[in-house]
């Protein structure tokens, strides 16, 4: 969600900040502030987009200082307003906060306060960090007894940073919610690696209960008890090349197009004969079982997998990660819990695996960033080597996710029967990246755009293993284009959703092959077709669709099982040249945060 940036020193401390929170805005971008600290300390924040606060401190003649913090909201209480925006400060100016994270007990403590006679300027939950934190050094405590007190009484998620006046080091600390330290020519502090890779190629990744003090000398990372916590740094593969937006007017396009080369990487090396080596996975002998929690996009992954899994005979069910938190299904001996999450850092996603480990599930996070919360708390991990993603909307990591999903699959139900069907599957695979690119060279996709963009609904129908790129498809749309989209399984338009359909609605259905899945979905096609809908289909040519279909989307044939994954190439773009055709903004739609890291 929110953004974190901090760092000491130096003559660019306020570019540094900013920078940072530039690389950190797909986080938030209700408001931006920044707080830097010298003999007092001097803030600046403003509601919108990162710009506005490069306005407001181009306007600012003195903000040197020797520590500084900066921050990127998406509002969780109270709405975006200078007022709400971080960070926030005790009553005497003595510290200033950011925050990313709920504090639950946050009334409580905010009427405790007030009856000690502090004054609160925001709606925010967050405001009460750093009246909590004036009044201990209202009774005599130190700057760091201040900070650790005051994290004491807070109950919730947080990632916390800190400057005080007239004091040279950066405190922070978390619970449930990321925190990285950057180590190189100086030492930074930010909520993950994207705001560090032009500073540093090593990172430390703080855990749940550390503090850390950041100083121009280095830094101290100690627990709860004030005990020092030796730290091993972790290299940081990407690099700051890899998430520029280059040529390309959104970062959304160009993850689209980098599809291609993020399947080659993520399925370099992961082949030993004709069978799959992946670098984690479960004993398949001791898995009766597989739960897969996930969220959004990653869900609908999830769904890819279950499908799948239940194909190659082995028991599966994808589960929403925040029901499944609230009211987990029985897990029992041989239960594999399956995490998927792009950045590890998915607050219900979390919680779900978390639920899975109290309950002794053999637990796997199957997600992109090294070192991430799900990687450390999990029994093992799987890495999708997606590359850094930037825009909101998920694209590339989605296809990582259900390539990564099938190799998985793969060895998980290795045996001699299956031999011929692996080998033919791990040949369809090396030819996917270059079918994407065919894709993505001779798409009509920004034509189809252009004869829509003004429907009032889209519906998006799929069988089988086409359903969950339904619901990806229509969430793309969702997402950037701020149109009504829905996503069905193709059987299930005429039990009410049909209802819906009108000539105004135009219906996308994905068809591949001329099997009976292919033949029934050709019979839903019909039916939206004798409703005077317009019928867009996603097609590899084999099927009679294409006799009645108003528009084609071509892809190119190949295994069934990853048809999905062209298909849905196909939808990105759809989306994303609607959404442009509309004047939004696609990699920073409105209300939505690329981490999410609160429940």
């Amino acid at each position: 969600m929110c953004g974190i940036i901090g760092c000491t020193g130096g003559t660019d401390l306020v570019p540094t900040l900013l920078n940072g929170l530039a690389k950190l805005e797909y986080r938030g971008y209700d408001s931006a502030g920044l707080a830097v600290s010298n003999s007092r300390i001097h803030v600046l924040k403003r509601e919108g987009e990162l710009d506005e606060l490069v306005g407001a401190v181009r306007d600012e003649n003195d903000l040197g200082g020797t520590v500084g913090i900066g921050h990127t909201r998406w509002s969780t209480h109270g709405k975006p307003s200078d007022e709400n925006a971080h960070p926030h400060t005790d009553c005497e100016n003595r510290v200033a906060v950011v925050h990313n994270g709920i504090i639950e007990n946050n009334h409580s403590l905010r009427d405790e306060l007030h009856g000690l006679g502090h004054e609160f300027e925001s709606e925010t939950d967050t405001e009460v960090i750093p009246h909590l934190i004036g009044n201990y050094l209202d009774r005599g405590a130190t700057p760091k007894e201040a900070f650790r007190l005051a994290v004491e009484k807070l109950e919730g998620s947080y990632a916390i940073a800190a400057v005080f006046e007239s004091c040279d080091e950066v405190m922070a600390t978390r619970k449930d919610s990321s925190l990285v330290l950057g180590v190189g020519d100086g030492v930074y502090i930010a909520s993950d690696v994207t705001a560090l890779v032009e500073r540093t190629d090593t990172v430390v990744h703080l855990h749940d209960g550390e503090f850390a003090y950041l100083s121009e000398d280095g830094y101290t990372i100690v627990d709860e008890s004030g005990n020092p916590q030796p730290k091993t740094g972790t290299a940081i593969e990407w690099d700051a090349e890899a998430m520029a937006k280059g040529h390309h007017d959104h970062y959304m396009i160009k993850e689209i197009y980098e599809q291609s080369s993020a399947l080659r990487e993520c399925l370099r090396d992961r082949f030993a004969g004709n069978f799959v080596s992946l670098d984690a996975a479960a004993d398949h002998r001791a898995v009766d079982s597989v739960h897969l929690v996930a969220c959004g996009t990653s869900y609908h992954a999830a769904l890819y997998g279950a499908k799948l899994l239940c194909e190659r005979g082995i028991p599966a069910q994808a589960h929403l990660a925040s029901e499944y938190a609230m009211s987990p299904p029985p897990i029992r001996d041989g239960t594999l819990v399956v995490g998927v999450t792009q950045s590890g850092e998915t607050a219900d996603t979390l919680s779900a695996l978390r639920v899975a480990n109290e309950r002794d599930a053999y637990t796997l996070a199957l997600t992109n960033v090294i070192g991430s919360t799900a990687t450390r708390e999990c029994d093992d991990a799987l890495y999708i080597r997606s590359g850094p993603e930037i825009s909101v909307a998920a694209t590339k990591t989605f296809a990582s996710q259900l390539v990564t999903l099938v190799l998985f699959v793969l060895q998980l139900s290795a045996d001699e029967s299956s031999r011929d069907e692996t080998r033919r599957l791990a040949s369809a695979l090396t030819e996917l990246p270059e079918q994407i690119q065919a894709v993505l060279d001779t798409s009509n996709a920004e034509a189809i755009a252009h004869r829509f963009v003004d429907s009032s609904g889209n519906f998006f129908i799929g069988r089988g293993m086409q359903y969950p790129v339904a619901l990806e498809g229509a969430l793309k749309m969702k997402e950037i284009t701020y149109q009504h989209a829905e996503g069905f399984a193709a059987g299930e338009l005429k039990h009410g959703p049909l209802a819906l359909v009108t000539e105004e609605t135009p219906v996308f259905v994905s068809i591949v092959g001329d099997d009976e899945i292919a033949r029934k979905t050709v019979s839903n096609a019909k039916e939206v077709k004798a409703r005077d809908a317009p019928l867009v289909v996603v097609t590899d040519g084999q099927s009679s669709v294409e006799e009645f279909a108003d528009e084609i989307l071509s892809i190119p044939p190949t295994n069934p099982t990853l048809a999905p994954i062209l298909v849905n190439v196909q939808y990105q773009l759809l989306a994303y040249h609607t959404a442009r055709l509309l004047g939004r903004d696609i990699d920073k739609p409105r209300n939505l945060a690329k981490s999410v890291t609160v429940e």
